[in-house]
């Protein structure tokens, strides 16, 4: 499984089309995360002041139509992700039935991402 970070309302947009997110125009793919960890340090690192919830879309790669490469985060991975991690990149749309769970965002008081539960 391979993660990918959404907000609701960027997940709820188009429910009859693959999901295409910002990222893949500007960027060329679609951002992934390779774990949890991994996953709260990006939330941690770029996504704290998103709209919530927040979501993790948990990705079944076998059933990805789109092409996954692992690369290095470039320049370097967000604080508390490992120098040596390589994410998960889908050059191309996500398409919905890849989706194997939908998870949400816990949050403590202080705003930081702490962990994961199934989204309701």
């Amino acid at each position: 499984m391979i993660y990918h970070v959404v907000t609701l309302g960027d997940w709820n947009a188009l429910p009859d089309h693959a999901y295409e997110p910002a990222s893949l125009a500007e960027d060329g793919f679609v951002h992934c995360a390779p774990d949890e960890a991994t996953t709260l340090a990006i939330v941690n690192a770029f996504y704290r002041t998103a709209p919530r919830p927040l979501l993790v879309l948990l990705l079944d790669e076998g059933r990805l139509t789109s092409r996954v490469e692992w690369e290095e985060a470039v320049p370097a991975p967000p604080p508390g992700a490992a120098e040596v991690t390589l994410f998960p990149h889908v050059f191309g749309p996500i398409n919905r039935d890849a989706v194997e769970r939908i998870l949400e965002i816990q949050w403590d008081e202080d705003g930081r991402a702490t962990g994961l539960k199934d989204a309701s």
